[in-house]
């Protein structure tokens, strides 16, 4: 009960700017009522076991899809029927996991109240629990544990800087991690770190992000948006994916330093959230570049005189780096964010660039520079001089980009791995039905 009072005074201290993010017309706080209540629609009623699957955005989410999609295939072949479904606590999550699991298995993760997640727990009616990378939260470990419901922390990490902030709440720590049933660690480090926090079984898997990339440039949706973008084969496209401020400016700076020489240099911007669309088309129009908006492309056709396309959508993010022949990887240059996934344009042979902070990326990064599979640039002019040298020596480039691309290959396998682990953990379906309010829909 002390801990549902305090997390009250967090969410009334925290209203304002849920309030704020729902009508300043930016990205809004996923279904606050939904998640405050847990009172979610009833999920499709299944004959066979149900995992609930959790991953707190697109990139947890999207790992979990390919996780899924193993659970089902090795349950095939043993003759056991899997339903999996998903939850996460943003709105890209939620929308990419529409995409991949459909709507009716996809619901807001409850906040960690007492009755919200009872609520969940009676709705959905998870045999299995399973959580990505490290989204731990007290009263839901507590309230699965008391229904006997194991619990998986899948793709599991621990930075050194997570493991310093657990230690100051050793205890409670130690409290939650006692309640899950296995952890498998993306690294050995990660392993330890999770050991030492307290969890009594730790496996070493791997990253399952190795699995969880594509890296087929043939595939009909690369080629539908390379034909929609209008790259020529003779095209040289610089890619900066998952950006954030300042690092639209700084790939800007980059391509008009370079474009007057290499006039088939063509520069795509994705940025991690859609939303600043209109703040980095406010740049574009400042650098007087023609330009043009991925949105408009099926209405208009592409320009040909434009060399810079700014993706506005969501979802294709791993479909456009498969059109990359540089890509630079973003949220890595300004220090406050951990970088993102460096291993998608790497899977498609893709040059490749980042900057230094990618603290949620440790075990990756290390093994893709051990490689000399990609490049760290520390500011706008090492992000110029990589993309210049890959645009002067085409050679060098592809032999980073064929080294990414092995490099990706040779070390996936935690995926199937850590299905067959959480498969050996599901028990026989036994818990009643449960009783909650009904569903409404998030103000």
């Amino acid at each position: 009960m002390l801990l549902n009072v305090v997390y009250l005074v967090l969410a009334l201290l925290a209203l304002p700017w849920v309030v704020w993010r729902r009508f300043a017309g930016g990205r809004p706080v996923a279904a606050p009522w939904l998640r405050f209540t847990g009172a979610i629609r009833p999920l499709p009623p299944t004959t066979g076991a149900r995992i609930w699957l959790h991953g707190v955005s697109v990139g947890e989410v999207q790992l979990l899809a390919v996780l899924a999609a193993e659970i089902r295939r090795q349950a095939g072949e043993r003759g056991t029927e899997i339903d999996c479904v998903v939850s996460s606590s943003t709105t890209t999550g939620l929308e990419v996991g529409e995409k991949r699991f459909g709507v009716d298995r996809v619901f807001p993760c409850p906040l960690d109240f007492t009755w919200a997640v009872n609520c969940v727990l009676d709705r959905v009616r998870p045999d299995l629990l399973v959580l990505g990378e490290l989204e731990l939260w007290p009263n839901l470990l507590a309230r699965a544990r008391r229904r006997g419901i194991p619990i998986v922390v899948a793709n599991a990490r621990m930075s050194a800087r997570s493991a310093a902030g657990y230690a100051r709440i050793g205890p409670l720590v130690r409290r939650m991690l006692g309640r899950v049933d296995l952890v498998a660690a993306r690294s050995a480090e990660d392993g330890a770190r999770f050991t030492a926090a307290g969890a009594a079984r730790v496996v070493v898997v791997g990253s399952m992000k190795f699995d969880g990339v594509r890296g087929d440039r043939g595939a009909p949706d690369v080629t539908r948006l390379r034909r929609l973008a209008g790259f020529s084969d003779t095209d040289s496209v610089f890619l900066a994916g998952s950006t954030q401020a300042p690092e639209e400016r700084l790939a800007l700076d980059a391509f008009r330093a370079l474009h007057g020489e290499h006039p088939g240099l063509r520069l795509v911007i994705v940025p991690r959230h859609v939303e600043r669309a209109a703040e980095i088309a406010t740049l574009l129009d400042g650098a007087s570049l023609p330009w043009q908006r991925r949105s408009r492309l099926e209405a208009d056709g592409a320009d040909p005189t434009a060399r810079v396309l700014l993706v506005d959508t969501t979802g294709e993010l791993a479909w456009w780096w498969g059109t990359a022949t540089v890509a630079f990887v973003g949220g890595s240059l300004d220090g406050r964010r951990g970088g993102q996934n460096m291993l998608e344009p790497a899977a498609y042979g893709a040059a490749v660039c980042f900057g230094p902070y990618t603290r949620n990326f440790t075990t990756e990064v290390a093994t893709l520079c051990a490689a000399d599979a990609a490049t760290v640039v520390g500011d706008g002019t090492a992000l110029a001089a990589f993309v210049e040298r890959c645009l002067r020596d085409p050679g060098w480039a592809a032999a980073r980009g064929t080294r990414a691309r092995e490099t990706v290959a040779a070390h996936r396998g935690a995926t199937p791995e850590t299905a067959r682990l959480i498969l050996e953990r599901l028990p026989a379906r036994s818990s009643p039905p449960g009783r909650c309010r009904p569903a409404r829909d998030a103000p």
